[in-house]
C-alpha cells in the first residue's frame, strides 16, 4: 500500500514556527510541509530590536539573518531547509473536522483552502494596549515587530522626550536605548518597583538605583491615566503627574495570540493560552501549539505559567517537530530563566522567589551574598550580589536572583541546571567548578552563597537583609548598626546612621557596646560582617545578625 506524504501546516512563521518547520524537514524529508505567516518579515529575532534602536548595529535585517550573514526568505526555507514558506498569507478558519485551514492571500485577496494531516499553531503574542485615551496617537506604539522598530528609530530623530509606560525587560532595555539616543527618558510604572514578577523588592531597588545614576526619571506606583496631543503625542498623564513626550512606547506586556484557536473550539488555558500536554498537544491531539500562544508548566510548582520568551519558543519547536516526526519527547516546563542588561547592571533569575515558593506550601530560607565575579586581583572585576532560595526542610535548591556589573547569567544558569537536576544547597556547595582568576574566584560566588546559607540553616549564622534593616533605620528602632569595614572603606562612602568599629578593633571594644540591645554588624561583602557576628556571640552577646550582602549588596542610597 502507497504511504502517502504527510501534511505538516504551521500557522506563523517566526521562533517556534520556523524550529518546528526545519526540524521536521530533517526528520522526515517527505513530508508536506507549509508554513504560513501574514507578514514578510519571518524568521526575525523581536529581542535584538532594542538594540537596532540603540544604534548597534545599522541593518535592521541582521535580525533576519543567519550567523555567516544570509538573509532567512523564503527563498532560504525553500533551498537550504526544504520547505515551502507562504508570506502575506492570513489564516482565517481552521475547520478541524475536515482538517482544513481556510487562508486569504493578502495581497491578491484570494481565498482557498489548504488541508493538513498535524497542524501547528505557532501564532505568536500581541502586544497588550490598555484601552486608555490617546493610545491611537500618531507617536505612541508598542516594540513587537521590525516596522516598529524602525518608525521608533526614526522618532528618536525628531523628539527630545520619550516616555516609556511599563519596567519590564522591554521597557528596560528601551530606557537604555533611547537614554543612548539622547533623548530624556521617563520610565512609569504603576507596581512600586521594576520587574515586579521578576524580582524581589531588595534586587530591584539596585536596578532603580542604576537607571536614576543615568539620568532616568523613575516613577514608580503611578498608573497610566491618559496620552494627549492632536496630531501627535505631547503628553502623558499619570495618577501623580504629567510628563511631555514626543515618543511613548507602550511596554506593560503581552497576551497570546489565540483568536483563531479558539473559534476552532481549541481549549485555552488558566493563563489564556492554548493549552497543552507534556507533547505539546492541544486539546484537538492532530493539533500542536508552541511558542508564545502556548502556555507552560512551572517546573517546580506544576502549576501553568505564561512566560513567553524566545528561548522557550525554540525549545517547544523542537519537541513539536519530535513528536509529529515520531520521536516522542516531553517539554518539562520552564523556571523562569530570564536575564536583562539595564546600562552597567546585569540582571538575571530563575527558579522561585520566597513569595512563590511561600504561595504552593513550601517552606523557603533566602540569603544574600556579594562577592566579585572572578578574583579581585585580577584586572577588570565586578561586583555581583547573589540572592539564593532554599526549601528548609528538604534543603532542594528553589532558586536565585542575581544583579551586579559582573557576570550575572552564569551563575543562574548553574542555578538553573541544579534546580532541574534537583539538587541541594550541600550539593551547590560542592560543585566542582571552573576556576582560574580570570574567570572566578576560588571559592565562586555560588560556593560563597550555598555556603552561608548552609550556616544558616545550620543555625551557625543569623542574619537580615537590607529591606530589614532599612526598616529598622526608617522606624527609629534602637540598635547598632555597626561598621567593621576600615576607617579608609568608612571615608569613601558609607551608610547613614552606622558606627565604625574595625574589624581588628572589634575585641578591644566588646565593652563599649551594649550587650542585650541588637548589634547589626556589616561590611563591603559582609565577610567580616559574619566574622563580626562571631567574634560578639562568642564574648556573650546573644542578639547578633550580620547584614546580608554588605554594603555592595545596600540598595539604598550612601553618604
Amino acid at each position: 500500500m502507497l504511504q502517502l506524504r504527510q501534511r505538516i501546516l504551521i500557522i506563523g512563521g517566526v521562533a517556534a514556527g520556523m524550529k518546528t518547520a526545519c526540524r521536521l524537514r530533517r526528520l522526515d524529508p517527505d513530508a508536506d510541509i507549509k508554513v504560513i505567516d501574514r507578514t514578510n518579515n519571518i524568521s526575525y529575532g523581536a529581542c535584538p530590536l532594542p538594540y537596532y534602536i540603540e544604534g548597534l548595529y545599522d541593518d535592521i535585517y541582521e535580525v533576519r539573518k543567519t550567523p555567516n550573514g544570509v538573509l532567512r526568505d523564503e527563498s532560504f526555507f525553500a533551498r537550504i531547509k526544504g520547505f515551502e514558506t507562504l508570506t502575506r498569507t492570513e489564516a482565517l478558519k481552521i475547520n478541524r473536522a475536515d482538517k482544513t485551514v481556510l487562508i486569504r492571500h493578502l495581497d491578491s485577496g484570494e481565498e482557498t483552502e489548504l488541508g493538513y494531516d498535524k497542524l501547528v499553531m505557532a501564532t505568536g503574542n500581541e502586544p497588550i494596549m490598555p484601552p486608555l485615551p490617546g493610545m491611537e496617537l500618531p507617536g505612541v506604539l508598542p516594540l513587537k515587530t521590525m516596522e516598529q522598530a524602525q518608525e521608533i528609530d526614526r522618532l528618536t530623530h525628531e523628539g527630545k522626550n520619550a516616555v516609556i509606560i511599563g519596567a519590564g525587560l522591554i521597557g528596560l532595555e528601551m530606557a537604555e536605548a533611547l537614554s543612548v539616543r539622547g533623548l530624556n527618558v521617563t520610565v512609569i510604572e504603576m507596581k512600586g518597583q521594576v520587574l515586579a514578577s521578576a524580582l524581589d523588592f531588595s534586587m530591584a531597588a539596585m536596578v532603580h538605583h542604576e537607571l536614576k545614576r543615568h539620568k532616568v526619571n523613575l516613577c514608580l506606583a503611578e498608573p497610566l491615566e491618559r496620552i494627549e496631543g492632536h496630531d501627535h503625542v505631547t503628553t502623558v498623564v499619570t495618577s501623580k503627574g504629567t510628563y511631555p513626550a514626543d515618543l511613548v512606547v507602550v511596554a506593560v506586556g503581552v497576551r497570546p495570540a489565540v483568536q483563531l484557536a479558539k473559534d476552532a473550539g481549541i481549549v485555552l488555558g488558566p493563563t489564556g493560552a492554548i493549552a497543552v500536554n507534556a507533547y505539546m498537544q492541544s486539546s484537538d491531539p492532530d493539533i500542536y501549539a508552541a511558542g508564545d500562544c502556548a502556555e507552560c508548566t512551572d517546573f517546580l510548582s506544576n502549576k501553568k505559567v505564561y512566560v513567553p520568551l524566545g528561548s522557550t519558543a525554540n525549545k517547544h519547536g523542537r519537541v513539536v517537530a519530535n513528536n509529529i516526526g515520531g520521536r516522542y519527547e516531553q517539554f518539562p516546563g520552564i523556571l523562569g530563566s530570564l536575564a536583562v542588561k539595564v546600562f552597567d547592571l546585569h540582571v538575571a533569575r530563575t527558579g522561585m522567589s520566597s513569595a512563590d515558593a511561600r504561595l504552593i506550601g513550601l517552606n523557603p530560607e533566602s540569603i544574600v551574598v556579594s562577592a566579585f565575579d572572578y578574583a579581585h586581583l585580577y584586572p577588570g572585576n565586578k561586583p555581583i550580589v547573589m540572592k539564593l532560595i532554599v526549601e528548609r526542610t528538604s534543603r532542594k535548591i528553589l532558586g536565585a536572583q542575581v544583579v551586579g556589573p559582573g557576570v550575572v547569567d552564569k551563575r543562574a544558569d548553574v542555578i538553573a541546571t541544579a534546580i532541574t537536576l534537583g539538587a541541594s544547597v550541600d550539593q551547590l556547595a560542592q560543585l566542582d567548578l571552573c576556576y582560574a582568576p580570570p574567570f572566578s574566584n576560588a571559592m565562586d560566588v555560588l560556593h560563597q552563597a550555598a555556603n552561608a546559607m548552609r550556616n544558616k540553616l545550620d543555625g551557625l549564622a543569623e542574619s537580615l537583609s537590607s529591606v530589614a534593616v532599612k526598616q529598622l533605620l526608617d522606624n527609629n528602632e534602637k540598635f547598632i548598626f555597626l561598621d567593621v569595614r576600615s576607617p579608609a572603606e568608612h571615608a569613601k562612602e558609607r551608610i547613614k546612621g552606622a558606627t565604625l568599629i574595625p574589624l581588628g578593633a572589634l575585641r578591644q571594644k566588646l565593652t563599649d557596646l551594649p550587650i542585650n540591645t541588637l548589634i547589626v554588624p556589616f561590611c563591603k561583602m559582609s565577610l567580616r560582617g559574619y566574622e563580626a557576628q562571631l567574634i560578639l556571640q562568642q564574648a556573650g552577646f546573644r542578639n547578633v545578625r550580620y547584614m546580608e550582602g554588605g554594603i555592595l549588596g545596600w540598595p539604598y542610597e550612601v553618604e
